[in-house]
């Protein structure tokens, strides 16, 4: 993977919200055949709340496995976790799995990684196994942003479209869906989470720029702000 590390992505931000966590399994669920037997794996699960509130929801009799460069101490209890990139699990896991995630992480592969690492995981599937990957919806995203930030996304936004014409040529039965959960949440909220650099367009920011941008979205949004973060889903 990429050595772009993103720390507090899950770290008291609305994607680590019990509401949002809820509404995201419930789309999970609906849209995959999983149940109290299912094995499930989550490709950088962060501290792995996501993974954790699954594994209750269904019932898990077997902990779901998350893999990440990171290991939180703070990570949840509920599953199993592995400090490992996604390119040496692939080449040396032998488990299979009914059920794996790849939310928002698929960009953090090499493009040139990406077709011979779906295949790996694809091989490591039960026979009614799927494979759901999670980018940021590539047409209209309203995250909030600075200018300088807003260039960044962009230019992310376009490497994840090459992404998604690449999974759609390599695999051209899959299913796509979008995600979309409504946010609302508080703009000294939302400057915490920018300090924090919480997305990846902001890691290679200065203190400077950051800086910067912090003055420009006091000044350019309300007290509260309202937006939806969409997703695209696709299914393989």
């Amino acid at each position: 993977m990429a050595s772009t590390v993103i720390k507090n992505w899950d770290n008291k931000t609305w994607l680590s919200s019990k509401s949002y966590i809820n509404s995201f399994n419930k789309f999970l669920i609906k849209n995959i055949d999983v149940n109290s037997k299912s094995k499930i794996l989550d490709i950088g699960c962060g501290r792995g709340k996501i993974l954790g509130s699954l594994s209750l929801n269904l019932k898990l009799k077997k902990k779901p496995l998350g893999i990440d460069i990171i290991n939180h101490k703070d990570k949840d209890k509920r599953i199993k976790f592995r400090k490992m990139d996604v390119i040496n699990f692939s080449k040396r896991n032998k488990e299979k799995f009914d059920f794996i995630l790849i939310k928002q992480t698929i960009h953090l592969i090499k493009l040139s990684e990406i077709k011979k690492t779906l295949f790996r995981l694809k091989k490591r599937l039960n026979p009614r196994g799927k494979i759901l990957i999670f980018t940021l919806d590539t047409h209209k995203n309203e995250i909030p942003t600075f200018n300088t930030m807003k260039l960044k996304l962009n230019k992310s936004l376009n490497r994840d479209k090459k992404i998604l014409r690449l999974i759609t040529k390599i695999f051209p039965y899959r299913i796509k869906k979008k995600f979309v959960y409504k946010v609302k949440i508080n703009k000294k909220k939302y400057l915490e989470m920018i300090e924090k650099r919480y997305i990846s367009t902001l890691i290679s920011l200065s203190e400077k720029q950051l800086l910067r941008g912090i003055q420009e979205i006091k000044t350019k949004y309300k007290d509260t702000l309202k937006f939806k973060d969409k997703l695209i889903c696709i299914i393989l």
